[in-house]
């Protein structure tokens, strides 16, 4: 039975919840959890911080807002210089025509008429020779507008790309001091955003709406300048529009914001989904469930088709509606116009420039009515991005930093308890110790603590109370480095990086040398088989590993582990999911990888743990027996049940 649109909107695109056991695994895929909201919540401190980002660039934007000027002023001069040929030709027609020259006109007739002085075009007329005085300024100041706008573009390309690369790097370095409690309370998808939409969206605010709105401020200003030097009553008259324009475009904008923020959900949702099936094909097809998938995708499809149509029709109306109302404000003015020139002889060119004007006076409000959504979409994604550069670092309560020089491995966890919330503890009183070299089991059922243990070893969580102690010292006064450095772990979850097994096998000691990585690989027993790849220790993992078996992929991290040379070793689940033969090779490399090391040993097989010099059973956060195998085995008691049998482990 296929789930409802409600049920599936809030799978794939609620924020996850906090975690409850002992070893969350959140969601993951780059799809999932991509929501954008319409409006930020703190305007005025997110705006200031992102501009922070700007300060370092101050010369560069004072250049960009020098080219603004220079370019808008010459752009309205340029288009300025019909006014006197429009007045020049009518005069030359009608010498008797009653026209009205206002001062600015007077001011560019002066310098056309400098310019036609210059001019040797032999018999031309002087009309001829001052319609190509008036060209060759318009051009040369639209020149001016190119050239200052190509620099203002190069130079805002520079500052923005600039910024954006500071805050990536900067959102980058803070996600490797997180803690991994933040990792295991966020999907994967939700992080992953933070880099994708929400960076995007900066992005296409700093280098565009940003430029959008200086340029058309400017632009709004020396129009309206331009205007009133013409005619101050028909300027009257345009800005009387500009309440409208201002009003219809907020309205638009309130309205189109919300209908964006319903599309990138409904993407979102669609994308989780995708990703979700793919990832889970053979799932989806060994319990033929592709009619059901085809169903519940169609049902996301179709949302998501509704709410773009929404989204595009509020978005695309914004343009037509602000166009018709200035073609009303700009049929208005030139009506006007027209019977202050048969009135008041009004300049037949002063009208023709302000009729542009008019028109090119409503452009910049638009512009900025239309970036309404943009920069709100923006200022949400620089508050979501500001959040996480705003949590709390690994180390944010390591109150003294202690380096040991050399850990020899003695463990010591003493009245343990902790929770990854405060109303449910997972660990309850733990006590155990371990001596350098001793191997330490834990078997229980799932969920009892075992990996919570390892996990407050490594100082991935600090405990709620009681102390773990490394050679004697509070691991909560070891510095995390230092502790973690003498640390190493073989997960079942095996993840490998793109790049060849050299590399790989190098990332657990980046100063090794090629001899040290082989001679790793042997002690883990993967050296057999990397020799039989195509190119050995230079052939090229990509996708986690997805060109090795399961089994090649463990003795990998093994390998890994074995260069590491750590003198604490945690084994969490390694052999769990490969076959018999091959949990031989990766027993035999872990055989070899455990001599003189102190190790934790997590398992649900217990023919791993026989060996151990001490088994810990632990359920619901306990400890309940402990001892050697045969020694639990004699007690005939949880451990013995689960050794013959007689009750499942999990």
């Amino acid at each position: 039975m296929s789930r409802t649109l409600e049920q599936m909107q809030k799978q794939y695109s609620s924020p996850s919840k906090a975690m409850e056991g002992s070893a969350h695994r959140g969601p993951v895929g780059p799809g999932r959890h991509m929501r954008m909201k319409g409006k930020p919540k703190d305007i005025a401190p997110t705006i200031n911080r992102m501009l922070s980002y700007l300060s370092r660039y101050k010369l560069r934007l004072v250049l960009v807002f020098l080219c603004m000027i220079l370019s808008t002023v010459s752009g309205l001069f340029g288009g300025y210089m019909i006014a006197p040929v429009i007045d020049r030709i009518l005069i030359e027609v009608n010498p008797n025509a009653n026209v009205h020259i206002s001062g600015m006109q007077k001011a560019s007739d002066g310098i056309i008429k400098g310019l036609t002085s210059y001019l040797s075009l032999g018999n031309v007329s002087e009309v001829i020779k001052y319609i190509i005085s008036a060209v060759i300024i318009a051009f040369v100041l639209y020149m001016i507008v190119v050239l200052t706008t190509y620099i203002q573009s190069r130079l805002m390309l520079s500052v923005s790309q600039g910024a954006i690369e500071r805050l990536r790097n900067e959102l980058f370095a803070k996600l490797q001091q997180l803690p991994i409690k933040y990792f295991d309370s966020k999907p994967t998808g939700e992080i992953m955003s933070r880099f994708t939409n929400d960076i995007d969206n900066i992005d296409v605010m700093i280098s565009t709406a940003l430029t959008s709105v200086f340029s058309g401020a400017i632009t709004l200003i020396g129009t309206f300048a331009f205007m009133i030097t013409t005619n101050w009553l028909l300027t009257l008259i345009t800005v009387f529009f500009i309440p409208l324009f201002i009003k219809g475009g907020g309205w638009i904008a309130n309205h189109s914001s919300k209908y964006y923020s319903g599309q990138q959900t409904a993407l979102g949702a669609v994308n989780g989904y995708i990703e979700e099936t793919v990832s889970g094909q053979k799932v989806v097809k060994v319990f033929n469930h592709e009619e059901v998938c085809v169903e519940e995708f169609g049902l996301l499809n179709n949302d998501m088709r509704d709410k773009q149509m929404m989204a595009q029709f509020w978005g695309g109306i914004m343009g037509p509606i602000m166009g018709n109302t200035s073609q009303i404000s700009y049929g208005i003015t030139v009506g006007i116009g027209g019977i202050m020139m048969c009135l008041t002889g009004f300049s037949p060119g002063a009208l023709t420039v302000f009729a542009n004007y008019s028109k090119q006076f409503s452009m910049p409000i638009n512009q900025l009515a239309a970036q309404v959504s943009t920069i709100f979409s923006a200022l949400a994604g620089a508050e979501r991005v500001f959040a996480v550069m705003d949590e709390n670092p690994e180390n944010y309560n390591d109150t003294e930093n202690t380096t040991i020089d050399k850990i020899t491995g003695h463990v010591v966890l003493d009245n343990v308890t902790f929770g990854y919330r405060p109303d449910k503890m997972v660990l309850k009183n733990v006590s155990l110790y371990a001596k350098p070299g001793q191997k330490i089991a834990f078997v229980g059922s799932t969920g009892a603590g075992k990996t919570t243990i390892t996990n407050l070893i490594n100082r991935f969580y600090d405990i709620d109370s009681g102390i773990i102690t490394v050679d004697g010292v509070d691991i909560n006064k070891i510095d995390r480095v230092a502790l973690r450095q003498n640390i190493a772990m073989v997960l079942q979850d095996t993840h490998l990086f793109t790049g060849t097994v050299m590399e790989n096998i190098r990332y657990g000691r980046l100063d090794a040398t090629d001899e040290e990585v082989v001679e790793a690989a042997k002690t883990a027993s993967a050296h057999s088989f990397i020799t039989r790849l195509a190119d050995g220790y230079n052939t090229v993992i990509e996708g986690d590993g997805t060109n090795l078996s399961q089994g090649q992929r463990q003795l990998l991290n093994i390998a890994r582990a074995a260069l590491s040379k750590a003198p604490i070793l945690i084994l969490d689940e390694a052999t769990s999911s490969v076959d018999t033969l091959t949990e031989k090779y990766i027993e035999q490399g872990m055989d070899s990888l455990m001599e003189d090391r102190t190790t934790f040993v997590i398992a649900h097989r217990l023919s791993t743990v026989r060996n151990s010099d001490a088994i810990m059973v632990l359920e619901q956060g306990e400890i309940i027996e402990r001892g050697t195998h045969e020694e639990l085995l004699a007690m005939k008691g949880r451990y013995y049940e689960l050794h013959t049998g007689l009750k499942e482990l999990d």
